[in-house]
């Protein structure tokens, strides 16, 4: 059984979420303040943590960023306002994806399934890859760049080894939502971006080029 941390300040949508969620098959724990979030988290160690951005204290954008320089165990934030800047600074502090409020528990438990999945070790597709002053091994999930070992979390492995496997080919941002997030619907395009950004910046701003009003492709 996977266990959830979440971490909700309303009782109301904490308790009702934390039963959707059992219900779904979880073993939730709970806190109602991002610093008990945050011992939670260090203490047991969960599968997926799921984080109101509006917290008390520690807000929900801090405690993904505490989260990630430990961890990288996938991290949900929730909205309770669909502002792109609030987006931004929760995905650009290491957080996997989002969902606004208010959410289905089964809408809500469907997207951790998602996290979990893509957590999840990847079958080996081939040999070590290299790109320039890129070295990709998809068998290991090791990436260097110029000899030096990068940090990257599960999503920017997951678009590495997209990347890597169709070097020169675009891959649009829907299909990259479908592959990487698994997501059979259409989702916020804005996650591809901000997770490529991110990417870029440990690989090297040009080994991924934007092909305007297509997508992205990692140069050969």
């Amino acid at each position: 059984m996977h266990e959830v941390l979440l971490v909700e300040d309303d009782e109301m949508i904490r308790e009702a979420t934390r039963l959707a969620l059992e219900a779904s098959g979880y073993a939730v724990r709970t806190a109602a303040d991002g610093a008990t979030g945050l011992d939670l988290f260090r203490a047991h160690r969960p599968d997926v943590a799921v984080l109101d951005i509006m917290l008390p204290g520690l807000n929900g954008v801090s405690l993904a960023g505490r989260i990630r320089e430990e961890s990288r165990v996938p991290v949900l934030l929730i909205s309770a306002r669909n502002d792109p800047v609030d987006v931004v600074m929760g995905l650009e502090a290491g957080a996997d994806d989002y969902v606004t409020k208010p959410f289905d528990g089964t809408v809500l438990a469907a997207r951790i399934r998602c996290l979990l999945r893509r957590a999840a070790p990847a079958a080996p597709r081939s040999a070590r890859l290299r790109f320039g002053d890129l070295d990709f091994c998809p068998v290991s999930l090791t990436a260097h760049r110029s000899g030096r070992a990068l940090s990257l979390t599960t999503t920017e492995l997951r678009l590495l080894q997209e990347f890597t496997a169709s070097p020169g080919t675009v891959l649009t941002r829907d299909l990259l939502l479908e592959r990487v997030w698994d997501y059979a619907w259409t989702g916020d395009t804005r996650v591809v971006d901000v997770h490529i950004r991110r990417l870029r910046a440990k690989i090297g701003h040009e080994r991924i080029e934007t092909v305007r009003g297509f997508g992205y492709k990692l140069r050969p």
